[in-house]
């Protein structure tokens, strides 16, 4: 991780906002506040369906692999040595904060004293790791292939995987959440102690095997990449966009008749699903922005698109030191501030809502102090 003055960049102004929206609903949706019922569609499905929670972290890769199309030609250019080191100091890099990020605060205070948090017990996978895998793969994919087999190897990689879930999930429930490959996989590999438990059973929503799905989200966002900097900024690049989309959308849904939509088991529906989304939505930011100079909200999302790892990574350990502190045996600051204060002003859905938006605007401030120091931190 280092600090990086800003440059004159050649990127799209309205990928750049496309980034910076993923992170800006990122942290809404995983930051809720309390003491009501959330809305719906801020709250990830429970297991099959779609909401607009879980378009956020496919949108996430999906702008990754958009950046990536500005660098790898680039690294085309440098010797394979080079390559490697790179990608896989970038890949550790990513992956350890995570890890990291799973097991702070790294102590926990129990019968009066303090004590190391076990690390037997810390979460292996998740958000970061995630990106970091995919990062690797796809970076990998991308300098020894063609665009062109690229593509090829991701329509393969999504029947692959429907495949395997399908031929190693249990009979009785091979898409069920106690039964299917994925859980096994993690269980045998990872463990108990090391997968998501916050939901009815351990399970867990970022685990090896439905990694290999979200790979896809990057490589279509690199081709999208690609395309938009041949053709974006052309009615014919924007309509190809919108067709494309269209296609991806109505193929995912014929697909979600045998192999539905599923976010936590990133089904390769859910893949083609969300990469039909963000074309689209990626067309008319273009549109807008590039097209109509439209400004409204523009300066915002650029806050979090020139810090997105930081600032989601800021987030989340901001939200961890709030929960941290106990108000009362019952109830952290975070949960206070959202039952005692906003929930008395906004009380309902609509005040969870806004503890959400204040967090988030609170990590856009030091987002804004970065980029007016600018102060560029690559993770």
């Amino acid at each position: 991780m280092k600090e990086m003055i800003s440059k004159a960049s050649t990127r799209f102004l309205s990928l750049d906002v496309f980034r910076g929206l993923t992170i800006c609903l990122m942290i809404v949706v995983n930051t809720p506040g309390t003491g009501a019922n959330l809305y719906p569609y801020l709250v990830h499905a429970n297991w099959f369906g779609f909401t607009l929670a879980d378009l956020v972290f496919p949108s996430f890769l999906f702008a990754m692999g958009n950046a990536m199309s500005f660098s790898m030609e680039k690294l085309k250019s440098a010797s394979p040595s080079f390559v490697w080191k790179k990608i896989l100091k970038r890949t550790c890099l990513i992956f350890l904060i995570g890890y990291l990020m799973y097991w702070f605060p790294f102590f926990q205070h129990t019968n009066g004293m303090w004590e190391l948090k076990p690390i037997s017990e810390t979460r292996i996978m998740g958000v970061l790791q995630r990106i970091a895998l995919c990062y690797f793969f796809a970076s990998i994919i991308l300098y020894y292939l063609s665009q062109r087999v690229a593509l090829i190897l991701s329509g393969v990689i999504l029947l692959a995987y429907w495949l395997v879930l399908y031929l190693f999930g249990d009979s009785e429930g091979v898409l069920d959440m106690a039964t299917n490959a994925i859980t096994k996989l993690d269980l045998n590999i990872l463990g108990d102690g090391h997968i998501y438990k916050k939901d009815s059973i351990p399970f867990d929503p970022e685990g090896i095997l439905s990694t290999l799905p979200s790979i896809v989200n990057v490589l279509a966002g690199y081709i999208a990449g690609v395309f938009v900097q041949q053709k974006g900024k052309t009615y014919e690049g924007i309509s190809k966009l919108l067709i494309a989309g269209f296609l991806l959308v109505s193929l995912a849904l014929w697909w979600d008749l045998v192999f539905p939509i599923s976010k936590k088991l990133w089904t390769s529906s859910f893949s083609l699903y969300t990469i039909g989304l963000d074309l689209s939505i990626m067309a008319i930011l273009i549109y807008g922005i590039e097209f109509k100079n439209i400004k409204l909200g523009v300066k915002f999302f650029n806050v979090f698109g020139k810090n997105p790892l930081f600032i989601y990574l800021f987030s989340e350990l901001f939200y961890v030191v709030l929960c941290q502190i106990n108000i009362s045996s019952s109830m952290n600051l975070f949960e206070w501030i959202s039952e005692n204060i906003f929930q008395n002003v906004f009380p309902g859905s609509f005040g969870a809502l806004i503890t959400a938006i204040v967090f988030m605007l609170l990590c856009w401030i030091l987002g804004w102090w970065l980029d007016r120091k600018r102060i560029y931190i690559k993770i």
